[in-house]
């Protein structure tokens, strides 16, 4: 079978309509694949219980309104439960997986590697002969080799995470991010993957776990945040932020001018568009 060509993505949540920073995000998103002649796919993660299907619909919306338009119809991940578990078990039959009894309180209290960040696993379910006395229903961890693991990105460099033992499936029976993703691009054809820099650190977990399943490497580039003027992530509080407050005209306007292209259609901006000469600096979101 012929593999179809390679191909970007954006891939949002629909727990909140998306603002100024997600829109940022994904015409960045677009503009690389389209640059590269890729093909440029959508996938709406929603298999975490906070998503909704209404706003997923006002996503998508927005999204064809400041023309962030996709080769195919959007993909959404609770369509793909059999996906995900065809890859567990495949994890399982190697003896990668094991069950997991902690609580996030139990993992930080633990004491962990000195080499390992805040929060990694510190392994206390790894070799377990037998559950603890209490009824909290196990997650599905990976058995890593715990070393450090690299990815390039084309706009850091070359970046190296330690790969703990990180949850593949949630103690509700909900698919963990770090795998969802990761078979999803797969399916997909991805290898381009744009996204905020506040998800560079999961890159290494995601490219071990890929290289573990055989998968092609991916090309990634982890974009700025946009803040608001005291430095935080930009949230509803900051004003106008959504297409619906900022109107299509105003937001790829603003958008522009974040990346000093003279272009107000994303088209337009496809012929200014160079990676080289992205911001490497956060973009400070300031209400009109």
């Amino acid at each position: 079978m012929t593999r179809p060509p390679g191909a970007g993505r954006f891939a949002p949540s629909p727990s909140a309509d998306l603002h100024i920073g997600n829109l940022r995000t994904a015409v960045l998103a677009w503009l690389f694949a389209r640059s590269t002649g890729r093909r440029f796919l959508i996938r709406v993660e929603d298999l975490d219980d906070r998503t909704f299907p209404e706003v997923a619909t006002r996503q998508l919306a927005d999204l064809a309104a400041i023309g962030v338009t996709a080769d195919e119809p959007a993909e959404f991940q609770t369509a793909h439960a059999d996906r995900y578990d065809t890859v567990l078990d495949d994890l399982r039959r190697r003896g990668l997986v094991y069950e997991c009894y902690c609580s996030r309180k139990d993992i930080l209290a633990a004491p962990r590697a000195p080499h390992a960040p805040e929060g990694a696993y510190p392994g206390t379910c790894r070799d377990r002969v037998s559950p603890p006395d209490h009824d909290r229903p196990p997650a599905l961890r990976l058995r890593s080799d715990n070393a450090p693991f690299t990815v390039t990105d084309a706009l850091h460099g070359e970046f190296t995470g330690v790969v703990d033992d990180f949850v593949l499936r949630r103690g509700d029976g909900v698919t963990a991010y770090n795998l969802a993703v990761v078979v999803d691009d797969a399916a997909g054809g991805v290898d381009q993957v744009v996204r905020g820099d506040d998800l560079l650190s999961s890159s290494p977990r995601q490219a071990y776990l890929a290289n573990l399943l055989g998968y092609p490497p991916l090309r990634y580039a982890h974009v700025p945040l946009v803040l608001n003027t005291e430095g935080k992530r930009l949230a509803k509080r900051d004003g106008a932020v959504t297409l619906s407050e900022l109107g299509v005209d105003r937001a790829l306007t603003l958008i522009a001018d974040s990346l000093g292209y003279r272009g107000r259609t994303v088209s337009e901006m496809l012929t200014e568009f160079d990676p080289a000469r992205l911001p490497r600096t956060p973009w400070v979101y300031r209400p009109m």
